[in-house]
């Protein structure tokens, strides 16, 4: 026999209705953070979806490089550093030529020494990779590239094309950390160092 009466009837109903609208609010959520998250982070997104076989697994993961950045002490580049890095990237990327797999090497230590200038940690390559995905993720595939390129390069398993392609990965990653402070009067003038490119790399 039913005993509930009209009351306890109404109770479940309110309590079945607030639970249909939390549940609802919390679908909208989510749907609004994978927004956030995809719109944010681009391909970097897909990859990540990819490496937990997961999307909230990802997700959740997204959300920590967030936070982890966000308590990094990230700094542009004052005009005076900008220059001297473009001058040294001009400087290595003139060597290709004659010797192309210390060139990428060398690329390599040049874009760390950029990101340790910039406020990045220098820890194993995922985490470097992770951090700069937060702020700069249209690059962070190149930087991959290049790391393979460069693995491979240290077991010599490559060829001059592929190490010049190396050498273009970095230079991605290069000009999106090329960023300055704005530029004090008698500085060089910010546009003529972005604006400036070197030769191109020749295989």
């Amino acid at each position: 026999m039913d005993t509930m009466t009209p009351q306890t009837w109404i109770l479940v109903a309110i309590v079945a209705a607030v639970a249909l609208i939390a549940l609802a609010a919390y679908g909208f959520y989510r749907s609004r953070q994978s927004q956030r998250l995809r719109a944010r982070f681009g391909p970097e997104y897909d990859h990540a979806v990819e490496t937990h076989a997961s999307r909230a697994k990802a997700e959740a993961e997204l959300q920590r490089r967030e936070a982890r950045v966000e308590r990094l002490a990230i700094v542009p580049l004052t005009s005076e550093d900008a220059a001297r890095f473009h001058a040294a990237w001009t400087a290595l990327q003139a060597d290709f030529v004659d010797n192309p797999r210390w060139v990428v090497e060398k690329a390599d230590a040049l874009v760390r020494e950029l990101m340790a200038k910039r406020g990045y940690p220098l820890a194993d390559f995922e985490h470097r990779a992770a951090d700069i995905s937060v702020d700069h993720p249209a690059v962070v595939s190149h930087y991959r590239a290049a790391q393979d390129i460069r693995r491979r390069n240290v077991d010599g398993e490559v060829d001059t094309e592929e190490l010049r392609k190396a050498v273009v990965h970095y230079r991605a990653l290069f000009d999106e950390l090329l960023e300055v402070r704005e530029q004090r009067t008698g500085a060089t003038p910010v546009q003529s160092i972005r604006a400036a490119r070197p030769m191109e790399v020749r295989s």
